[in-house]
């Protein structure tokens, strides 16, 4: 280890209750704050000034701050302590008169001379990791690759954590995960953790598949796809198997695509199991609605042209009973439509969209398999999306954007040369040579009564087809 004769003795603090004294209240202390905080430390602070994060924990209370330089005997009734100014003598007498009190003391700005150091941790579930290599920026390397090799299931407790020796608080539970828009390395590292842990996993069609071949072969994986238009598992079956799987003592993955609370009927399956006396854990997942525009370069919201979005289920048709979308309301906004499962009554969306006010030439977006390698997109008019999507043979899963947000990812392609055709998607590189000292206009809305969703102003401008 750098700058000691010896190896350092590991060892974790147990602070709740317990003052911290911090020396300093810049940057280098608004690092260490909030972990003290998270372990329930009193956290006092000594120095004329506070970062705004700090001067945050200090108006709600978080913290005590007291407003002046160190002086002698701030030390004093502090279980650990922290030089954290920037001015290195301050630091060495703030030490020194830690260790004649025999008060541990974390200096930041000197390693060699601190009686204590601070390891890069993290923390994957249950787990605390701690790296100490006596070069931080090695440490935090190290850091990162066991906390993610933990969440990937790269590092595995693995069959003795599911025979109940690791994590048996997991048994007879259920975790709904949101599996993200598609791309596997977009599921949250809570959600590939918890994935690694499942005694079974029950995945829908529109799940990070490649994720359950890097299971453990002993993990049972039941399909519970629900194809458009085709064959489907019942819901009233899923929350049962749920139930019979968690009461069984297995810890059950429920994993989907997108976010199990965005359509996709995870307040039904929590409250099954619930109903049932099993516990659940939720763990959000990445929106389709808001990822798949983003990969394509379509932003939701956009200063001067949007200020809302409005994320609606197309499932049904408008004419039909069972849809409860107020269409005529959407029509008449000017804010951003985000369309899921939209591509089979598409035409009949569109004119209804028309019919009630939205212009006819108001730029939509089709993105197809969302940040997948197949991803396809298709820029069209309200008018004319549904007869392009079907010429150009689109499938679902697709979102489609409705608004004037669109000529923002026209903008972003003619800057790029169009837009990558190629993975990773939502990676945007301009084109060589591309260099511009122009301001981005907004594109011009209508004005007057009609504005873009009426018939009183100009029309939208026009997206052209692309296909990607």
């Amino acid at each position: 280890m750098a700058g000691t004769d010896h190896a350092p003795y590991l060892l974790a603090l147990r602070l709740a209750g317990r003052r911290v004294t911090i020396i300093g209240g810049g940057t280098v202390a608004a690092r260490r704050v909030p972990a003290l905080l998270d372990s329930g430390a009193d956290v006092v602070i000594i120095s004329p000034e506070l970062s705004p994060q700090l001067a945050e924990f200090a108006a709600a209370g978080r913290i005590r701050w007291t407003q002046r330089g160190y002086a002698p005997g701030d030390c004093a009734g502090a279980w650990l302590v922290g030089a954290c100014t920037s001015d290195p003598d301050v630091n060495s007498a703030v030490a020194d008169e830690a260790d004649a009190a025999g008060i541990w003391c974390v200096r930041a700005d000197d390693a060699a001379a601190s009686r204590a150091w601070t390891p890069a941790s993290g923390t994957a579930g249950d787990v605390r990791v701690g790296v100490l290599s006596g070069e931080p920026r090695h440490s935090a390397e190290v850091r990162d690759a066991i906390v993610g090799g933990l969440a990937s299931g790269a590092i595995t407790p693995g069959v003795m954590s599911r025979g109940g020796t690791q994590r048996p608080r997991l048994r007879g539970s259920v975790a709904l995960v949101g599996g993200g828009p598609g791309d596997p390395g977009l599921i949250t590292v809570r959600g590939r953790e918890l994935l690694g842990e499942a005694d079974v996993v029950i995945t829908d069609r529109l799940a990070p598949r490649s994720l359950l071949a890097e299971l453990p072969p002993d993990v049972e994986i039941v399909d519970a796809a629900k194809v458009p238009r085709g064959a489907a598992v019942a819901q009233e079956h899923i929350n049962a198997l749920l139930v019979e799987h968690a009461r069984a003592g297995r810890f059950v993955v429920r994993l989907k695509g997108g976010d199990s609370f965005v359509f996709g009927r995870g307040g039904e399956e929590i409250l099954a199991c619930l109903r049932a006396g099993i516990a659940v854990t939720v763990v959000p997942g990445v929106s389709s609605a808001v990822a798949v525009p983003a990969a394509a370069g379509v932003p939701l919201t956009h200063r001067g042209i949007a200020q809302e979005f409005h994320v609606v289920s197309a499932h049904v048709a408008p004419d039909d009973e069972r849809s409860a979308v107020d269409w005529r309301a959407l029509a008449a906004s000017s804010a951003t439509l985000v369309l899921m499962m939209a591509t089979e009554h598409l035409q009949a969306v569109a004119d209804t969209l028309i019919r009630h006010g939205r212009h006819a030439r108001t730029p939509v977006s089709a993105i197809s398999d969302g940040t997948l390698p197949s991803q396809r997109t298709i820029n069209a008019r309200l008018d004319t999306v549904a007869r392009d999507c079907a010429r150009a043979g689109l499938r679902p899963p697709a979102v489609v954007v409705v608004g004037e947000v669109v000529t923002i990812s026209e903008q972003i392609s003619e800057l790029c040369g169009g837009l990558a055709g190629t993975p990773p998607w939502g990676t945007f590189v301009p084109r060589s040579g591309q260099q511009s000292t122009e301001q981005v206009i907004p594109a011009a809305r209508g004005s007057g009564p009609g504005g873009e969703g009426g018939s009183g102003g100009s029309p939208p401008t026009s997206g052209a087809v692309r296909h990607e």
